[in-house]
């Protein structure tokens, strides 16, 4: 899947946060995501940009996060595909892995068993992380997403394996 766009805007009426991605081929993806997933999921982006995707916690300021790409266009939505269906996939579940050299590999998925897999490199997991935040702080949900990892928390499934979070 080639990323075209992505968008990140805080639904007040669902409390979630609504992840828009869209495709080279005019697809669109939509996922929601709640506070406590966002919560348990962000220990583990940080850490995969610190480590993995060598981007260095003290190269991101605390206060001011990165924005690597242009943000000026708003999100295109002509007549897209949805081929995860038009009603946004509601993360339960997500696990992110290393993927060779400067990747990453990020699954989300639900409890009806759909699901999206996303190749990201650095710049990508900078930019989804900005706008995490961003959505984050304009939602009013007051967590602490800071950039650099936290304590290691106990992960589901082998120490070596991927991180797997529930929600």
């Amino acid at each position: 899947m080639q990323i075209h766009q992505i968008q990140i805007a805080n639904d007040s009426v669902q409390d979630r946060l609504l992840l828009r991605i869209g495709t080279q081929a005019n697809e669109e993806f939509r996922i929601f995501i709640t506070r406590r997933f966002l919560r348990e999921l962000w220990p583990h982006l940080a850490a995969m940009l610190a480590g993995h995707l060598q981007q260095p916690p003290a190269s991101i300021p605390e206060g001011d996060a990165p924005l690597p790409s242009d943000f000026s266009q708003p999100f295109a939505a002509d007549n897209p595909l949805f081929p995860l269906g038009a009603n946004p996939l509601l993360a339960s579940e997500a696990t992110l892995d290393a993927n060779g050299q400067g990747s990453a590999r990020l699954t989300l998925r639900e409890a009806r068993e759909r699901l999206l897999t996303l190749d990201l490199n650095g710049e990508l997991l900078q930019a989804l992380c900005a706008m995490l935040r961003a959505a984050s702080e304009q939602a009013g949900w007051e967590l602490a997403l800071a950039y650099q990892p936290l304590a290691p928390r106990p992960a589901t499934g082998h120490s070596n394996g991927p991180s797997t979070l529930l929600h």
